[in-house]
This record gives C-alpha cells, sequence and structure tokens, in this order.
C-alpha cells in the first residue's frame, strides 16, 4: 500500500499522518515492513511467520485432529535468563500456540494438531522461541497433574467469547449497508480485526475440553463479515490502484490481529 493510502485509511479512525509517517519508520527499522522503489509499503520478512498465522484463521478446522488424550510440552527451564524483548518473543510464540505454563518452565497444550510436534517445533521458533527450548511429546501424567493441565485454559470465558464476538458480528451485519461508507469502513475494520485476532490467538482446544460448536459458528460467522467487510473497503482500495479490478479481494491486514508485543 502506497503511504498516501495508509495516511487516508488511518484519517478515518483519527490518526494523523504525522503518526502514521513515523510508525511506518520504526517498522521498517525494526525489519517488520519493507517498502519498494514506488514507495509502496508490505510487509517485510520479520513478519511473515505471524502474518501467515493471523491469515490462516480461515482454516482453523483443517489445523486439527482428534485428540487421544496426550500432550504437547515445551521445557524452557535450561534456557537461562532471557532479556525482556526475548523473553517477551518467547512467552507470545508459545500464546499463538495455545501452551500454558504448567510447571515454571514447562509449558503444555492438547496434542491435537494435525501437522504434529515436528512442525509446532517449526511454527514456535519462527515465532520467536529459542532453539535451544525442547519441544516434545508428553503421555502418562499422574492423575493430579492431567486435572490441572486440563484447568489451565479458562474454558467457560472462552466459549462465552465466541458467542458475544458472533451476536456482534452478526448485528453489525445486518447494518452495515444502511451505514454511511466510511463509518461501515470503521466498524466493519474494527470488529473483524478483533474477531481475527481472537481467532488467530485461539487455543484449539480439543472438544473433551471444551466443545467446538461455538468455535465452529463464529469462524462461519467470521468468514461471511469478512467478505461483507471486503466490500466496504474496495471502493477505497481501488481509488488507490490497490485492487486492479472489482473482483479482486481487498487484503486489509490488520496491525492489531498481530498482537503484540513488537
Amino acid at each position: 500500500m502506497p503511504v498516501r493510502a495508509l495516511v487516508a485509511a488511518a484519517a478515518l479512525f483519527s490518526i494523523s499522518g504525522n503518526s502514521v509517517r513515523v510508525a511506518l519508520a520504526r517498522l521498517l527499522a525494526d525489519g517488520l515492513i519493507e517498502r519498494d522503489e514506488r514507495g509502496a509499503y508490505r510487509l517485510g520478512p520479520d513478519a511473515q511467520a505471524v502474518s501467515r498465522r493471523v491469515t490462516s484463521w480461515r482454516k482453523l478446522d483443517a489445523r486439527l485432529r482428534r485428540w487421544t488424550g496426550g500432550w504437547l510440552g515445551v521445557h524452557t527451564a535450561g534456557i537461562g535468563r532471557a532479556a525482556r524483548a526475548r523473553l517477551c518473543r518467547r512467552v507470545r510464540a508459545l500464546d499463538w500456540l495455545g501452551f500454558r505454563e504448567l510447571r515454571p518452565g514447562l509449558w503444555i497444550r492438547p496434542d491435537n494438531l494435525a501437522d504434529g510436534v515436528d512442525e509446532v517445533r517449526r511454527q514456535l521458533q519462527a515465532l520467536g522461541l529459542e532453539p535451544e527450548a525442547t519441544v516434545f511429546e508428553l503421555a502418562g501424567l499422574d492423575r493430579e497433574t492431567e486435572a490441572a493441565a486440563r484447568a489451565l485454559w479458562p474454558t467457560a470465558r472462552l466459549a462465552a467469547g465466541y458467542r458475544s464476538t458472533r451476536l456482534a458480528l452478526e448485528r453489525s451485519e445486518r447494518a452495515l449497508d444502511a451505514l454511511p461508507e466510511e463509518r461501515a469502513m470503521v466498524e466493519s475494520f474494527q470488529l473483524g480485526g478483533a474477531a481475527i485476532r481472537q481467532l488467530a490467538l485461539d487455543p484449539l482446544l480439543p472438544d473433551a475440553l471444551l466443545p467446538s460448536d461455538e468455535r465452529a459458528a463464529l469462524l462461519e460467522t467470521m468468514r461471511r463479515y469478512d467478505r461483507a467487510g471486503r466490500a466496504c473497503w474496495a471502493r477505497f482500495m481501488r481509488s488507490f490502484g490497490i485492487l486492479p479490478h472489482p473482483e479482486a479481494p481487498a487484503e486489509v491486514r490488520l496491525p492489531a490481529a498481530m498482537g503484540g508485543p513488537w
């Protein structure tokens, strides 16, 4: 996207052009975005792992397999003290893949991800986990530890969150066509961004821990709302030459959906 498009979009949210340019300079220095010879910006190499994670929300159901009761573990206690930024990257990576800390330095999640431990290890490292951390399969927990493991995730709050977000999206979807164009753009961006972040950060628990009906309903609603939101932004995107064809989708990436810290 060219700077002028970013500035125009930010103005809809009462963000000044100067603030946009300062943010771009910082992101460019950090390698999170890059600029081409025409002055247009795109995500840089250092943001690709998070970008892939964010944009994979549409296929959440394809990332799962039947849970047989086993766990995936990550042991970080032997890494030693880490600088704050490094520690934040580690915790963020573990959080992205739904790991929670069972004991100091021992993080676990249900072993129900379709790609298995090797791919989980690769994704964790791409997201910021140190290569020295041990990623492994875990089984045979005693009864007390098993109970503690199953209680690590706030399942009631997660289920309520799915339901609340779905209802908000449905209300907004019904009203978008009647809203002024700019208000529809802002609302779809904000609500859609919050839902994408919620789905991208979902721990993807198996049905034995949290029935997936509410998550599946939210996912289907968000797929539909995504199309409506893109339609709200399509004219704006085409006006800056970003969408050469009316049928092309408006790939509006949401920085807030990426989560922090950066």
